[in-house]
């Protein structure tokens, strides 16, 4: 199961195709049985090769801002017409739109999920606010019921044992000297 930066970076890395103007973005959640090299697909075309040139410098961009991770390969950006990056938990295509008329790729993967961003988005906030949630819980400590506070014994001496304390921490050099008194007369 990807971690919920995975997630957070794919859903970084539509929202930066988004603002580029990218055509049918769309993202494939992968059945791990038939795919072990990622988890996601994240599928969008633009309307020419410049625009798919400006689609991965976006992405490539935020992702290294925001999260100071670059691809491990881009492939295909000198042509332009489909466009690969490899961030190992996803992939990123940006296609042309007859390449991908033509490769299909949404028609090669029939077990992938088709997953909307809002979808994504929302799976990764409640994610989130549920590891917040843990780690508060474990950083709270327990809370002790009023009954059982008040049943508990004072940690404060009250002035009764106070004063016993005093009386008997005076008596016991008293003794002392006394004694060493008596000691001395005998040797006397």
């Amino acid at each position: 199961m990807p971690s919920i930066e995975s997630n957070q970076m794919l859903l970084a890395a539509a929202a930066a195709a988004e603002d580029k103007k990218a055509e049918e973005i769309r993202i494939l959640a992968l059945d791990p049985a038939e795919s072990g090299l990622t988890d996601y697909f994240l599928i969008c075309n633009g309307t020419n090769e410049r625009q798919n040139v400006a689609i991965t410098d976006e992405i490539e961009l935020r992702l290294k801002r925001d999260f100071g991770v670059l691809p491990n390969s881009v492939e295909g950006r000198r042509q332009a017409e489909w466009i690969l990056m490899d961030y190992v938990d996803f992939i990123v295509h940006v296609f042309s739109p007859e390449k991908r008329a033509f490769y299909g790729l949404e028609r090669l993967r029939k077990s992938a999920t088709s997953l909307r961003v809002e979808d994504l988005d929302a799976e990764v906030k409640a994610a989130i606010a549920t590891t917040r949630a843990k780690k508060a819980a474990k950083k709270e400590p327990a809370k002790v019921p009023a009954k059982k506070a008040a049943a508990k014994p004072a940690v404060k001496k009250s002035a009764r044992e106070r004063a016993a304390t005093k009386v008997v921490g005076k008596k016991a050099p008293a003794r002392k000297a006394a004694s060493v008194k008596k000691a001395a007369k005998k040797k006397r």
